[in-house]
């Protein structure tokens, strides 16, 4: 028996739905875990750039579809499990940051109640902000939260509002999604945004890590300031990450360490 093979309670042992991680670049970034899923799975279903990632094999059906099609992809996987089929959706990173798992719970509560007794997992995976983290240092060894920049599925004042208050909270940030084509100009705003709120001063010693196509040969990684980023060091497959006012640089030989120190100062009283 795998350890897909039926969750106590299921009304269909045979199919099951695992909604997996890749990580974000190369095989050894992929869990054992999403693996034997992946190797047991008659179905893959995912945006066609992470499918691709997905070594094919026989009797496995690939079903790719385009960005922005997530909750009609989510249905069509639970239509699948409910046949009786191992279908594995997968994302980049973790499925549960800015990815698949919540297109799949949302499809899920609007469809029909059969699917609430299907055998669905999520997989972690590794996600892009702990694997850019990873390759300069530790910048996220304190408090920080996570943003996506995107405003397809969100309005741009709740972005910056909730900018704002990250700031405020002196959070390192991780932003997901900072510029696309079609998005332009969104990263610049918050650019500005964030040298506005800090100061002039701040700006100018706070790190900012650009870390495009982490843990792939096309990896860069770049280390600015605040005062000295520009919107067209980011793309969509960057991940930034902002520094808190604690923040703290260590210099050598190429792209410096970052960290953040674990304690923070205590306020006076």
């Amino acid at each position: 028996m795998t350890p897909y093979s039926g969750l106590a309670g299921s009304s269909s042992p045979a199919g099951w739905l695992a909604v997996a991680g890749l990580g974000p670049g190369g095989a050894q970034w992929v869990t054992p875990e999403v693996s034997q899923a992946l190797a047991e799975a008659t179905d893959i279903v995912g945006y066609r750039s992470y499918v691709a990632r997905v070594e094919p094999r026989p009797g496995v059906v690939l079903h790719t579809s385009d960005n922005g099609d997530e909750l009609a992809r989510a249905a069509h996987a639970l239509r699948l499990a409910e046949q009786g089929r191992r279908v594995v959706v997968v994302s980049s990173g973790d499925p549960g940051v800015f990815a698949m798992a919540a297109a799949v719970f949302e499809a899920l509560e609007q469809g029909p109640l059969a699917w609430r007794a299907l055998d669905l997992r999520v997989l972690p995976g590794v996600s892009a902000m702990l694997a850019a983290a990873a390759q300069v240092g530790a910048p996220l060894g304190h408090d920080f939260c996570a943003i996506n920049l995107s405003d397809n599925l969100k309005p741009w004042d709740l972005l910056e509002h909730r900018l704002r208050l990250a700031l405020q909270g002196d959070f390192v940030v991780a932003l997901y999604n900072p510029r696309s084509q079609a998005r332009p100009h969104g990263f610049a705003r918050a650019l500005e945004l964030l040298r506005g709120t800090c100061g002039e001063a701040e700006a100018a010693r706070r790190p900012l890590v650009f870390a495009r196509c982490v843990c792939t040969p096309q990896q860069h990684l770049r280390v600015v300031t605040l005062s000295q980023a520009r919107p067209e060091m980011a793309d969509m497959r960057t991940l930034v990450i902002v520094g808190s006012s604690q923040s703290r640089l260590i210099e050598r030989d190429g792209v410096p360490w970052v960290y953040a120190p674990r304690s923070a100062p205590r306020a006076s009283r």
